[in-house]
């Protein structure tokens, strides 16, 4: 089983945004990460899990670690849902970050995978690791010496 934590930040709204995820294997790990210059802290979240997705080479069966409701309900509650009523909310609004959702929702196809919610800045080792990272992408995006 693969356990894979995630994390996004951003400062401002919108702003620079930092993504971050560690996959963890036994005792392999890899960690990714990016940023990007006009973001949301929601947009971040969810490209951290999309980016782990992403880099996993074949189906397998894990663990998804977020501190993010937002991208675990989204996922487990809200996204049948929102594809059966053509990617509108209940209220028939358009769904926010369509395009991040429907990249997600391809990649989750091939896996089986277990969503857990972690509350954020609680001391969970791997979570904070996450969160750090994300906040250090922000930090070599903004500044062109650490680039």
């Amino acid at each position: 089983m693969i356990e894979i934590y995630t994390d996004g930040a951003c400062r401002g709204t919108p702003g620079v945004g930092g993504w971050a995820a560690l996959l963890k294997r036994g005792t392999d790990e890899k960690e990714i990460l990016g940023a990007e210059a006009h973001t949301t802290n929601n947009r971040m979240e969810l490209t951290a899990v999309i980016r782990a997705l992403e880099a996993l080479r074949r189906p397998v069966a894990a663990r998804i670690y977020t501190d993010s409701e937002y991208v675990r309900r989204g996922v487990t509650e809200w996204l049948a849902g929102w594809k059966a009523r053509g990617w509108r909310t209940a209220d028939k609004k358009p769904v926010k970050n369509q395009d991040l959702w429907l990249r997600l929702d391809e990649l989750i196809v091939p896996h089986r995978l277990e969503w857990h919610w972690v509350k954020g800045h609680s001391g969970v080792a791997d979570n904070e690791r996450v969160d750090r990272l994300a906040n250090e992408a922000i930090d070599a995006f903004e500044s062109p010496a650490l680039r």
